[in-house]
């Protein structure tokens, strides 16, 4: 009898199961898909490099150091700013901390005036407050913190709710200032980056850091109690405890519990015979022509993201529609981005990511308990934040109480 199962190969169980082995508890970790990594994931197509949505890892994520050698991500890093579309001309604005060499140009862009760019350096700055600090302040809306920024015009229109709106899967402004601020301020204290081998690289990583046979693949669950689960084959996996963490609809349908609703995410993945650009950067536009919420030429930053020579374009946009009519729009309204005639490029791959993010409305609540009953625990980022910081501190706050509640002998 394995003396603790869990459930899902994700981020979250993988943490989880990390911290226990490191403990000395045997663990045994089931996984209905055919590789670890939930949702980050990295699909390898004809040399392409094509993670499952667009997704950044933030170094400044204080739990990465616990989990992995961080060297061994090989991260790349985005230029710290956003390359802007206005009409047929282009601006930049960048952090000026990081790139003080962009400070010039970040404030000549035609792009709200420079009170305006004054009044959102506010606002984002507040998210460098101690973390506690941040925590306790009254929550709203993410639209109602900016309003009352002053935080408004084509700056906001054109750059800041498209920005946040790839970041939240939230182009209404709903979700909760305090966690928007989270994730903030990791973009601040950190360069938003990719593994050189694709986001799949991290969960990798972390399986790799287990025992050997530790985790086994294809093996769905259907139930699960505080003494262990039945795969879909109608085998019992006996435990002392069990820790379930799938994505939130699954956990919701294993344990009979609620769960946050989910957001919708849909990128499309292109190649051309030539990048678009040069810019290491996430582009938008400020004059939102099209249903595009960010784009970005990933071997700008990872030429190992495409076979030599070939460039590589991730375009995303909120909702789940992956037809042909939506590649076209969001295919013409990138070429407006970056200013080209994208007719000539070639769909690599299209990623329908149903359940993006958990919703996160106000007040937030950046620690939701992880244990259900004596012996039965759930972790994933639905329990912390919906981020990647979220889901690996989930799993290792299930391991201890684990550890804590359930007896070791």
């Amino acid at each position: 009898m394995s003396p603790v199962v869990v459930v899902g190969a994700g981020l979250a169980g993988l943490a989880c199961a990390q911290r226990l082995t490191r403990a000395g508890v045997e663990v045994t970790v089931l996984e209905a898909s055919d590789a670890v990594g939930g949702r980050v994931r990295t699909d390898v197509i004809d040399g392409f490099r094509c993670d499952r949505g667009f997704q950044l890892l933030n170094p400044a994520y204080p739990v990465l150091e616990d989990v992995v050698e961080v060297s061994e991500l090989d991260l790349r890093a985005f230029t710290a700013g956003v390359r802007v579309a206005v009409g047929d001309r282009h601006a930049v604005l960048a952090d000026p901390r990081r790139a003080p060499g962009l400070l010039p140009a970040t404030l000549a862009a035609p792009i709200g005036s420079l009170l305006d760019k004054v009044r959102f350096a506010r606002w984002a700055a507040v998210s460098l407050l101690p973390v506690r600090q941040l925590l306790r302040r009254p929550d709203r809306t993410l639209g109602e913190s900016l309003d009352r920024a002053g935080v408004r015009g084509p700056l906001r229109t054109g750059v800041v709710e498209p920005f946040l709106a790839g970041v939240l899967a939230d182009w209404e402004q709903t979700s909760s200032a305090n966690f928007t601020a989270l994730l903030l301020r990791s973009f601040l204290l950190g360069s938003p980056s990719i593994p050189a081998l694709g986001m799949g690289r991290l969960p990798e990583l972390v399986a790799a850091s287990l025992p050997a046979g530790t985790v086994r693949l294809g093996t769905a669950v259907h139930a699960v109690d505080p003494r262990g689960a039945v795969t879909d084959d109608g085998e019992r996996v006996a435990a002392r405890a069990v820790v379930v963490a799938t994505d939130p609809d699954s956990a919701g349908r294993l344990t009979g519990r609620a769960t946050p609703a989910m957001k919708s995410l849909t990128t499309f993945w292109h190649t051309a015979a030539e990048p678009p650009n040069e810019a290491p950067m996430l582009h938008l536009d400020a004059d939102r022509r099209g249903p595009v919420v960010n784009t970005a030429v990933m071997t700008n930053v990872a030429s190992s993201y495409a076979p030599a020579g070939r460039p590589l374009v991730a375009t995303t946009v909120v909702g789940a529609d992956g037809s042909v009519e939506a590649e076209h729009a969001a295919r013409t309204h990138a070429g407006l981005i970056y200013g080209v005639d994208p007719t000539r490029w070639e769909l690599v791959t299209t990623h329908v990511v149903r359940s993006a993010q958990p919703v996160q409305p106000p007040p937030l609540e950046p620690r939701r308990p992880v244990t259900l009953a004596d012996g039965l625990f759930w972790a994933g980022d639905h329990r912390d934040t919906a981020s990647i910081q979220g889901a690996l501190v989930s799993g290792r706050r299930a391991a201890t109480a684990v550890l804590t509640r359930t007896p070791r002998g």
